[in-house]
């Protein structure tokens, strides 16, 4: 996955606006505008596209933790230069005070096993020796749980704008 559909599908899962978007690069220290931001959220084909690098969504994910979890003590984290699934995981992981039977909850909402150890796996240090690469497959899969879990599935979607009418 490119950094752009991960931003897009965070920014839709929780339905943060631009204001929103801005605030968290705005609390990890780094300034971006609505025009960047819009920008990022293009189809690759628009030929105002502009791709995000891996510092700045490692950026943006580092300001989700500060506002989800708080500011800590001492320097904030330097973002990385180069993103992993693997990563990207792990952040959100720590963003959303996600424990691993969550984890492993959110895949089976979209009818995914995956086994602690397997889980375990992506998480651990790339230098450990039961590291495995979290592919682009196991990512989606992720956020399409992690979508299911705060917005439902379309179907609920339609059936509670029906009921609203």
């Amino acid at each position: 996955m490119n950094n752009n559909d991960v931003l897009r599908r965070i920014r839709y899962t929780f339905d943060f606006s631009d204001a929103k978007m801005i605030a968290l690069f705005d609390v990890a220290d780094f300034v971006v505008d609505r025009a960047i931001i819009s920008n990022w959220m293009k189809a690759e084909e628009d030929p105002e596209y502009v791709e995000m690098d891996d510092t700045d969504l490692a950026i943006f994910l580092n300001g989700l933790i500060i506002d989800k979890r708080g500011k800590r003590e001492g320097p904030p984290p330097e973002p990385e230069e180069e993103l992993t699934n693997n990563i990207i995981l792990r952040k959100l992981k720590i963003a959303l005070n996600l424990k691993s039977n969550d984890i492993i909850g959110l895949y089976k909402l979209i009818n995914k096993k995956i086994s602690p150890h397997e889980l375990s796996a992506f998480l651990r240090n790339p230098k450990q020796k039961q590291y495995r690469i979290c592919n682009d497959q196991y990512m989606r899969q992720f956020l399409s749980g992690l979508q299911q879990k705060h917005r439902g599935s379309n179907s609920e979607n339609r059936e509670q704008n029906k009921s609203n009418e």
